[in-house]
């Protein structure tokens, strides 16, 4: 009877547990899926780290190449991001050339690196002028349920504080790079952006971490990206409902603590890591 109801009217089916305060998944309204994290895993690249927010998966690597800097920026290298959405995430995407989604998916990550200065363009820099460091960031979602953003920037976080780059030279003779694979040193990771998304439901009723299903009988999606000073990155809303000074409050207050517990994550991953090895 309930898997009919769900079938045939899907929305009421979901009003009819936010009237009771939980979701069909038995979440509260304000509860995080289970959040897992693996860092580098990818042993090809410079950096890598997959997570997974409840069935939502999604695998970073970063790869590395050295090209010269711009005209205009001679003392900045690059960072550039792609997000992936393929077919075999989801029977939504189809193969080919990126779609909409993921397109945007790839805009808001750049919008999150250039806001919230997670790395700074100058620590790229090898030599003014004349070569700097080109860093990948490719983001591929391997299981889509919803809250792709959220997933993305933890998973490049965590990929980013995986990444050692090698020392560098320009040889004086033939003006060549040299580059010293024995010696790699950490990249500076100015700052810790942390997401966390909601859906609207009804103009009044917000949840946190929406599945693919609630997002898609939702009125309004949100995502706020907060800093661990507290300090708001980036807020991406894509349409839909307004929402109050209120509620919109009361998201910043909840992505304030969902701050802390990724971090936590992070941080508890990668101290696993060096007691490892």
């Amino acid at each position: 009877m309930a898997a009919g109801f769900k079938t045939a009217e899907p929305l009421e089916y979901h009003r009819s547990f936010l009237k009771e305060n939980c979701r069909p998944d038995g979440r509260e309204l304000g509860e995080f899926r289970a959040t897992t994290l693996n860092i580098g895993s990818i042993l090809t690249a410079e950096g890598s780290a997959l997570v997974k927010i409840g069935n939502t998966t999604v695998i970073c690597g970063i790869k590395t190449e050295l090209a010269s800097p711009t005209v205009d920026g001679p003392t900045k290298g690059y960072v550039v991001p792609n997000v992936e959405l393929p077919s075999l995430c989801s029977s939504r995407f189809r193969s080919g050339p990126p779609g909409e989604q993921a397109q945007a998916a790839s805009q808001f990550i750049a919008d999150v690196i250039e806001s919230s200065e997670v790395i700074q363009t100058e620590d790229l820099c090898v030599e003014k002028g004349k070569l700097c460091w080109v860093l990948y960031c490719d983001i591929v979602c391997l299981d889509y349920d919803g809250n792709l953003l959220d997933a993305c920037i933890i998973a490049l976080l965590a990929a980013l504080k995986n990444t050692q780059l090698p020392e560098v030279m320009i040889n004086s003779e033939t003006e060549q790079p040299v580059v010293d694979l024995e010696k790699k040193r950490p990249l500076k990771v100015h700052r810790h952006p942390v997401g966390s998304s909601f859906a609207v439901f009804d103009k009044t009723i917000l949840i946190v971490d929406p599945t693919a299903e609630e997002e898609s009988l939702s009125t309004g999606l949100m995502t706020v990206v907060m800093d661990e000073e507290g300090r708001m990155c980036c807020l991406h809303k894509p349409g839909g409902t307004a929402l109050s000074g209120e509620k919109l409050q009361d998201c910043v207050s909840r992505a304030v603590a969902r701050h802390t517990e990724v971090r936590k994550l992070i941080d508890k991953v990668l101290e696993s890591m060096k007691m490892d090895t």
